[in-house]
Formats: C-alpha cells, sequence, structure tokens
C-alpha cells in the first residue's frame, strides 16, 4: 500500500513520527484507503433519519435537513486505522455529540455510560460516553471542504482520530467510528459492536496498540 507513493510519504511519515503523532506498528499513507465490509448502502435524503434513544431524557431523531441544520464544527485529526496505516492532518466537518449534550439537544440519564453506533445494514460500534463527548469524536458529513463520498460512508459517519497536542484525549483506531450512520443508543451497560465480537480490541487505544481482545 505504502511503498508506491514515493519520497513524499517516506518525508511526510518522519515529520510525523518526530512529532510523537505515529502510534507503534503504524506507517503513513498519502492516499486515504478504503475498507469497510459489505456494499455501500444507498442513500435517499427524503427518508433518511438519525435517531437517538435509550438512557437519555427524550427520544430525539432529525431528517437529513433537520441535521444539517444542527451547530457545525471543523477539526483537524490524524486517522489511525487498526490495518497499521495512518493518515495525517485530515480535515473534517460535522456535529460534535458534546454540542448536541451542552445545547440540550441530548440529555443523558444519569445512568448513560456508554454508546452503541447503529448503521446502514445492521452494523453496530461500541464506545464509552466519555470518548463520544470528547473533541475527536464527530459525526461527520464533510472531508476536506467535500461531502463524504459514499465509500467513505456518505451522508454521516462517526470519525474518530487523534489532534496534535491534545494529550488529554483518548483516541481508539478509526473503526471505532462508523460508516454510515444511522442512530445512536446510549447506554448503561456495554455491549459489543459488529468488529469487537469477531475479535477485535473492545478499548482499541492506539498508543497501547489494542488491536485485538
Amino acid at each position: 500500500m505504502f511503498s508506491q507513493e514515493g519520497p513524499d510519504r517516506r518525508k511526510e511519515e518522519d515529520r510525523i513520527r518526530e512529532e510523537h503523532r505515529l502510534p507503534p506498528g503504524q506507517a503513513l499513507t498519502i492516499k486515504f484507503p478504503v475498507l469497510h465490509y459489505g456494499p455501500v448502502p444507498p442513500f435517499n435524503a427524503a427518508t433518511w433519519d438519525l435517531r437517538i434513544w435509550g438512557e437519555i431524557e427524550k427520544e430525539v431523531s432529525w431528517t437529513w435537513e433537520e441535521f444539517n441544520q444542527l451547530p457545525r464544527t471543523q477539526i483537524q485529526m490524524d486517522l489511525h486505522c487498526v490495518t497499521r496505516w495512518s493518515k495525517a492532518d485530515t480535515l473534517w466537518e460535522g456535529v460534535l455529540v458534546r454540542t448536541l449534550v451542552e445545547q440540550g439537544l441530548i440529555r443523558p440519564r444519569p445512568a448513560a455510560r456508554y454508546v452503541m453506533q447503529h448503521a446502514e445494514y445492521g452494523f453496530t460500534v461500541n464506545l464509552p460516553l466519555e470518548i463520544v463527548l470528547q473533541d475527536n469524536f464527530l459525526l461527520a458529513t464533510h472531508f476536506d471542504g467535500q461531502p463524504i463520498t459514499p465509500d467513505h460512508g456518505f451522508p454521516l459517519r462517526g470519525v474518530i482520530g487523534a489532534i496534535a497536542g491534545r494529550d488529554d484525549l483518548k483516541t481508539p483506531y478509526l473503526w471505532k467510528g462508523a460508516k454510515w450512520l444511522r442512530g445512536l443508543e446510549f447506554m448503561s451497560q456495554d455491549r459489543l459492536g459488529f468488529w469487537e465480537k469477531a475479535g477485535y480490541s473492545n478499548s482499541a487505544d492506539i498508543w497501547k496498540e489494542e488491536r485485538f481482545a
């Protein structure tokens, strides 16, 4: 994957490593590899919605038009895939769950401790609520100034990455953000998602190289 990217990739990789931004076992890529399980789902703006339910005071559902009216944020992050590639300085735009909670649009109950991301075709990914509420977890609609492509999760994906200089943030591998997102379920108890049931690490910390259970 990396050998054909040339000297520019190697020079950039050296820079990112010197800045202590490349986790163990990772290699930098200039490209943006496409990895997912199953087909790319169709999108119909007239029928699409995002549902929020579980351990919250009131269930919420937004249409595509309504979701795009929510407060938006841009974040620059380094992405780290469990398959050992990393991509630096990626720019994302979307909605922070933390902002929705701070503005009272989502009201978690005291019992809420975890969040399950529900995506098309029944795909699921679990995360602790504390990570979902961090600055580096985004409900993303745009990448590098353009709508996310279908292969990368259009119209909405959860994206999790490392923000340079923010050592206070926990960062799991990229699979912990679900493509083609359709719902967030707030939970009092943890449940394993699709890849976690298949033997991948539940915590997936990039710096501890927690790839598999």
